[in-house]
């Protein structure tokens, strides 16, 4: 039976992917330089699987200030990201699996103190009883730590979990902790392959949590 269900934070609750990808995109211009998604989606739902910086440099022909570049690129992000609510669909899914009794986790990795930041700003964080990022873990995903971390913290065996995911390092991380996982592509994730995953919605919107715990029950009883 389907006792808990474990959200990504970046894209899924908070359309964060999308503004850090305009963002650095328009810095680049400043340099003539494009950014194509197909090379901007190694860095999505991981750390360090992209150097912009170094990509930046490598095609303008210059060296770029690093610091200078972060410090701009992150004020102009947090400016744009602070004016941002909640994605369509979470409230709905929060308050399902609270009816349902669910017990409900965050598995992030990004560093703690970001989602936690924006989870209080929506009025979200009572609903969590376990937030796991980047600060718990050796290696972030597509590694299962955060994952199997959150699981733990639950109390809650693999196959009694459902993740939500937004991109194929978080997703591949959460069929790699033996989860189910369903997936809502954003502007940015939306190329990724996501032939591995359970299901594949348009928004949380469209999600019935109860037709889906019905329906991966009936899935584990069958291969029982």
């Amino acid at each position: 039976m389907i006792k808990a269900i474990v959200f990504d934070f970046d894209g899924v609750i908070l359309d964060s992917e999308r503004i850090m990808y305009l963002v650095t995109q328009n810095l680049f211009h400043r340099y003539k330089v494009e950014l194509p998604l197909s090379i901007w989606s190694q860095a999505i739902g991981t750390q360090h699987g992209f150097d912009s910086i170094s990509y930046l440099e490598e095609h303008a022909q210059v060296k770029i200030d690093r610091k200078a570049f972060r410090e701009e690129r992150n004020a102009l992000f947090n400016r744009l990201v602070d004016e941002e609510e909640v994605l369509p669909g979470v409230r709905s899914i929060l308050e399902q699996a609270k009816a349902l009794g669910m017990k409900i986790g965050l598995a992030t990795s990004s560093r703690g103190d970001w989602p936690r930041r924006h989870l209080k700003r929506f009025g979200l964080s009572d609903y969590f009883m376990s937030i796991k990022s980047w600060d718990d873990v050796q290696r972030v995903k597509p590694d299962p730590a955060l994952y199997l971390q959150s699981l733990e913290s639950l109390d809650v065996a693999p196959k009694e979990a459902i993740a939500i995911e937004d991109s194929f390092n978080g997703s591949l991380a959460a069929k790699r902790a033996g989860m189910y996982c369903i997936v809502v592509p954003n502007a940015v994730t939306k190329q990724m392959p996501f032939g591995h995953v359970d299901g594949c919605f348009n928004s949380l919107q469209d999600v019935s949590l109860d037709k889906l715990i019905r329906y991966f029950s009936s899935e584990l009883r069958a291969q029982a």
